[in-house]
């Protein structure tokens, strides 16, 4: 844990590296202790990171680089929203007019067959199409390609 010690009497020099590649100062302390988290896993298992009793500045500012283009790949795949745009979209999202749709729904529910409207609501209601299928002895494929009929034909609508 020497080394760990070391490495620590210089943590506002790693922190500053960090900052030098564009990061802010929170961001660049979450990611010199995950490099800390690294050294000491790989210390713990017998690799040596120094130069005698130097630690190895290249070594550690390539483990600050790795950490770093993780955290922007992870940050890039994800995304971050501010409150501000935050609030935006629930507030858009409460003017939202379900209303339309469902009648859209509705109205053509009514213009299906007898048979292919009853099977779609069966199912939709939670029965499974193989108990469905067992109960009425009707074919599981015969069941299944209505429902799937049903389901595109209503998605068409809308």
């Amino acid at each position: 844990m020497e080394v760990l010690k070391k490495l620590y009497e210089k943590h506002k020099t790693w922190c500053n590296i960090v900052e030098s590649f564009g990061c802010n100062p929170e961001t660049a302390e979450d990611i010199v202790q995950d490099m800390y988290i690294k050294i000491h896993k790989l210390v713990e298992k017998g690799t040596d990171i120094t130069y005698g009793d130097e630690i190895n500045h290249f070594y550690i500012f390539r483990t600050l680089t790795s950490i770093f283009l993780d955290y922007k790949r992870k940050d890039s795949k994800t995304g971050t929203i501010g409150l501000d745009e935050l609030a935006d979209q629930i507030e858009q999202e409460d003017e939202v007019d379900y209303d339309e749709p469902y009648n859209k729904v509705l109205e053509a529910m009514t213009e299906l067959y007898w048979y292919d409207r009853k099977v779609y609501e069966i199912i939709e209601n939670g029965e499974s199409i193989s108990e469905l299928s067992r109960k009425t002895n009707i074919s599981y494929y015969s069941l299944y390609n209505t429902y799937k009929k049903v389901k595109k034909y209503l998605k068409d609508k809308l």
